[in-house]
């Protein structure tokens, strides 16, 4: 079922040109009814009517809903949002020239967040991580999740993650660092809806089976624990074991787990150069298990940038989710 129950909205391109409200709310990164709310109270529906109960919405008609998503960003009520919408106003919009109507610009320090907040680098990146990209920027929690969750399902969780979420993720890293420390709440507020998302999308960890198990953790002082996140539920979309450990495991403990578990694999993740660590790879890839003419050793993938010029002789560094997973894939199903 479509996000707004028109025909056509499941991402095909639609009879008759144009895009439909579904389209348009998802590439604004915005719920359905918030379009229609806009058009019936503002009058910012599509200027065009076609026959039929189906409206199109044309590049102009998105243009002005844009406009709209980036003027309320910056603090402006709806209603003053939308008018200044219809008239062409961004939020760094030059001044009218003479002899023009004039237009009442928004308060200067709205103004300011708007130039700051208005948007986010996202060069060629696909379609979708400009809706997850405003809807993040304006805190919607609501049309985050919707768009997530239909990423993962359209595209699957792989596709979804390398091609929608890390360029978003990137460019807010990127926003708040060029902004002065600003921002930083939109950041944590996409990481954790994304963790949500990934959460609800995997399906039940699968049960243990010898030898198969995959011990995923962050090396000590390391906490980005997201792209862990997502390698466990897309083995477990496999239906591969996995015991994950989060953040900051520290050594003894992630020794202690190694033992407990004798995993087939075990993925450590490094952010930072600062926290990858050669001597830890190395040690849990000499572990062993198992009756005496039938030892075995786990697999290490050394797993993030921080482990850029720290590769550890015989440990695999897949550069990606995809890789990595076919690794464990590979050793897990032997």
């Amino acid at each position: 079922m479509s996000l707004d129950g028109d025909a056509g909205e499941n991402g095909s391109a639609p009879r008759g040109g144009g895009l439909t409200t579904g389209e348009v709310a998802r590439r604004l990164g915005v719920a359905p009814t918030t379009v229609r709310t806009w058009d019936r109270r503002y009058g910012l529906g599509p200027t065009a009517h076609t026959g039929g109960r189906h409206r199109r919405w044309t590049d102009e008609d998105v243009a002005r809903l844009e406009r709209m998503c980036a003027l309320t960003a910056t603090g402006l009520a709806p209603a003053e949002a939308a008018r200044l919408a219809l008239d062409g106003v961004t939020p760094d919009a030059p001044a009218p020239r003479a002899g023009t109507a004039p237009v009442s610009p928004p308060a200067p320090a709205a103004r300011r967040r708007g130039r700051a907040g208005a948007g986010l680098r996202l060069g060629d990146a696909r379609q979708e991580c400009r809706g997850v990209a405003r809807a993040a920027l304006r805190l919607d929690a609501a049309a985050l999740d919707e768009l997530l969750r239909t990423a993962m399902e359209e595209h699957g969780l792989i596709t979804a993650w390398t091609e929608v979420i890390v360029p978003t993720l990137q460019a807010v890293g990127r926003k708040w660092e060029s902004s002065g420390e600003r921002y930083v709440e939109v950041e944590h507020f996409l990481s954790w809806h994304v963790s949500g998302a990934l959460r609800r999308h995997a399906p039940p960890v699968a049960a243990d089976r010898p030898g198969a198990t995959t011990v995923l953790a962050c090396v000590p002082a390391e906490n980005h624990t997201l792209p862990l996140e997502v390698l466990a539920a897309a083995l477990a979309e496999r239906g591969l074991p996995v015991r994950m450990f989060g953040g900051a495991l520290p050594v003894e403990s992630l020794v202690a787990a190694v033992r407990r578990t004798g995993p087939v694999a075990v993925g450590l993740w490094a952010q930072s150069r600062t926290t990858a660590s050669r001597p830890l790879a190395q040690h849990v890839a000499a572990m062993e298990w198992g009756v005496r003419g039938a030892r075995r050793k786990p697999v290490v993938l050394t797993l993030g940038p921080g482990w850029a010029g720290q590769t550890v002789p015989g440990l695999p560094r897949p550069p990606g989710l995809a890789e990595a997973v076919a690794v464990v894939e590979s050793v897990a199903l032997r």
